[in-house]
């Protein structure tokens, strides 16, 4: 539902509709009421918990599709928490990435002219979300997580829930550092409010732990706050990635 612009950015190519949520169950279906009164489900895109994202009354922005294929027509892409746009469509993330380091904004990422995307790798049979290739230099394997939750004011934290699979990928990032092949691991964080990222320790502490063996072994962590509008999210800047 977003279309690349030349200005940094992704944009919703409709208006989003708005309503409010009713509630968010079996994990992928949602069941909203519009400003209009009418009542709907929508597709949720997102498999985590969705800590603080799914509180039944917060106000939700939704796409539509006309494509017969599909039986729900609406996805959910926003809500609103506590006056902040969070972005909350998982399928986002590896092309907000992907743009953001086409066109420069990820400095960390640059230099590398081709970009490929879910290539096999690795011993636990992984696809690694982002691959950059350049005959001058190194591959580059770039693994992107999607940030949500915020615990405290201004510090946003992964994951959401128990997530072995984050688990699984930092391992494999570090089965390439000891290879001496660049590894990177991008929190990318759609809210605009958060000046920091931090390891969840008290909802998956395999995974604070595996992190920090992880940083230890030199694999590159960055994080990116987007801004986020009903009209387009970008990423925009980097911020901090703290283990306590």
């Amino acid at each position: 539902m977003l279309a690349p612009q030349s200005s940094r950015r992704l944009q919703f190519n409709q208006t989003l509709r708005v309503g409010r949520l009713l509630r968010r169950y079996k994990r992928f279906l949602a069941d909203v009421e519009l400003d209009d009164g009418t009542c709907l489900t929508a597709v949720c895109p997102n498999t985590g918990s969705m800590l603080v994202c799914n509180t039944p009354g917060s106000r939700v922005w939704l796409s539509s599709s006309d494509a017969p294929t599909r039986k729900y027509r609406h996805t959910w892409e926003l809500v609103e928490v506590g006056g902040v746009l969070i972005g909350i469509n998982t399928a986002l993330p590896n092309k907000l990435v992907r743009e953001a380091i086409t066109l420069g904004v990820i400095s960390e990422l640059g230099g590398y002219s081709s970009v490929r995307a879910e290539v096999p790798f690795g011993v636990e049979r992984s696809r690694v979300d982002l691959l950059l290739q350049d005959p001058a230099r190194a591959d580059c394997y770039v693994e992107v997580k999607n940030v949500t939750a915020a615990v405290e004011q201004g510090i946003a934290v992964f994951p959401d829930a128990v997530s072995a699979r984050g688990a699984k990928h930092l391992r494999e990032l570090m089965r390439l550092t000891a290879d001496d092949r660049r590894a990177v691991l991008i929190y990318c964080v759609q809210r605009g409010d958060v000046s920091q990222v931090r390891p969840a320790d008290n909802i998956d502490p395999l995974y604070g732990r595996t992190l920090r063996d992880a940083l230890a072994a030199g694999v590159e962590v960055l994080a990116y706050r987007a801004r986020v509008t009903s009209e387009a999210i970008n990423l925009c800047e980097p911020i901090e990635v703290v283990c306590p």
